[in-house]
């Protein structure tokens, strides 16, 4: 064979693979030596209200398209697989056509197609025109179908349907949203979405990114830029470039933009949030409590290193209980974690409105803990403005460090965090807030750092400051320039 016949044939064969990548696209996802982890994260929850906050090109349109595909075909690597129904809702049809249905027609394989219904345009090339709905063969050797809705059809347009689950590509009126759920509620089935958030702090942030409702089947994740490791450094600062800062906080980080009420705004979850880890005992400092009845008790377990970095280890959160319920729930977390007790009690600083005595009881909120083995300690320091700045300068202070983390695990904190907004007279709207109020009255009465211990450390100490010190740092690849 000569060299250009040799030549021809290797460029035949180039021209074959790209035609089999091509059609077979799906089988490309995600399996090579590059994964996009958190697409992987998405595929593998298994809670009924899943989303995606990302950025533009984070890669949160593919997550839905496969995760789509996967259903409808009965492939799905991470769950149990049956014959599935589902639609597809963009914001407009032509929001479909250049979007999510592209998408979906890109990762299905042609051999899957068994019908495709059309609005408009022709179903030989599909692509060009609007669908409707496309049947597809399912594993199970019946038929499968991915309908296909746009929003401005109007809440009507979405009634009447039994489906096993939902795609919102971009967010959804609030009304066709609670309607979709409406429509996997027969079959127990599920809604996800992928989103950019760019409207600012409307219904999903509440009902989906605060989740005040503490549904235990909401779950999101965000995506940014630097999570999808097919965008290059170059196409990254070329964006970058040309945005505003609250544009990068939506666009590329896949952050909720209109935050400016926010009390907290330096909080950033990605960074003041960690795992949780095994704490040296020989850091843990404080119980920290803002007592209630009717309203939410809120009592959280704090821990400082010897640099000076304040973490959030645990937490009760409860409401309508009585104190005598509230403080066995208290020492059992203390017992769990082997908090250290002083005289057979244990130790904690209060609202010093514990110290009055209701009409309900002959006894304040401290004596109440007292006789149930916790030393309440109400003298704290409740002065707002120096409190909310020094909370503040711990989650990010002026030369950009940060030394305020919470455990993931505290779910209640980190939600009244996210929705901790200024009021009309300068003050934080009273709302939720107990948390924020606990929280203030540590940091205003934290000590200055510990005189480090003589002797070697232990290994794990060793380890954990190390980790400790990577996460304080971290943030340095999320600073917007």
């Amino acid at each position: 064979m000569t060299v250009p016949e040799i030549i021809n044939e290797i460029n035949l064969i180039e021209s074959e693979q790209k035609r089999r990548r091509r059609e077979c696209k799906i089988d490309e996802y995600n399996a090579g030596e590059k994964k996009h982890l958190k697409q992987i994260a998405f595929h593998q929850c298994d809670k009924k209200n899943r989303w995606v906050f990302g950025g533009n090109r984070s890669g949160k349109t593919e997550c839905g398209a496969v995760e789509t595909v996967w259903l409808a075909r009965g492939i799905h690597p991470y769950k149990e697989n049956k014959p599935r129904d589902g639609w597809v809702v963009s914001l407009s049809q032509q929001v479909q056509r250049d979007v999510a249905q592209n998408k979906i027609l890109s990762y299905l394989k042609k051999d899957w197609i068994e019908d495709i219904v059309m609005i408009s345009g022709k179903k030989g090339s599909a692509e060009s025109g609007v669908i409707d709905t496309i049947y597809i063969k399912n594993v199970f050797g019946s038929v499968s179908k991915i309908g296909f809705k746009s929003c401005d059809q109007g809440r009507e347009k979405f009634q009447g349907t039994s489906l096993d689950f939902v795609w919102f590509d971009e967010e959804p009126p609030e009304d066709i949203y609670i309607e979709c759920k409406m429509r996997v509620l027969d079959k127990c089935g599920e809604v996800f979405g992928t989103m950019t958030p760019l409207k600012g702090l409307t219904w999903v942030y509440r009902t989906i990114y605060l989740n005040e409702s503490m549904d235990p089947d909401v779950w999101y994740e965000q995506m940014e830029w630097a999570d999808n490791p097919y965008l290059s450094k170059d196409e990254i600062e070329k964006f970058s470039k040309f945005l505003s800062q609250e544009e990068l906080l939506s666009r590329k980080y896949g952050g909720f933009a209109s935050g400016m009420g926010l009390v907290y705004s330096e909080f950033d979850e990605r960074v003041n949030v960690i795992e949780p880890f095994e704490v040296p005992i020989d850091w843990y400092d404080k119980i920290s409590i803002d007592p209630g009845l009717h309203n939410p008790l809120s009592c959280h377990w704090y821990a400082c290193d010897y640099d000076g970095n304040v973490f959030v280890i645990a937490e009760h959160y409860d409401k309508q209980k009585t104190v005598e319920y509230h403080a066995e729930r208290i020492r059992d977390i203390s017992n769990r974690l082997k908090w250290p007790v002083k005289n057979g009690r244990l130790e904690a600083i209060i609202d010093s409105a514990a110290n009055q005595k209701t009409l309900a009881s002959e006894k304040s909120v401290t004596e109440l803990f007292y006789d149930y083995g916790i030393i309440a300690n109400p003298y704290v320091n409740k002065d707002l403005f120096a409190g909310i700045n020094r909370v503040k300068s711990y989650f990010k202070n002026a030369l950009g460090e940060r030394k305020l983390f919470i455990f993931k695990n505290c779910v209640n904190m980190i939600r009244e965090i996210k929705g901790y907004f200024w009021g009309n007279n300068d003050a934080p709207v009273k709302k939720d807030d107990h948390a924020m109020d606990e929280l203030r009255y540590y940091i205003m009465s934290r000590p200055e750092n510990k005189e480090k211990k003589t002797g070697e450390k232990s290994i794990i100490s060793r380890n954990k400051e190390k980790l400790i010190r990577q996460h304080r740092y971290s943030d340095l690849r999320y600073k917007i320039n």
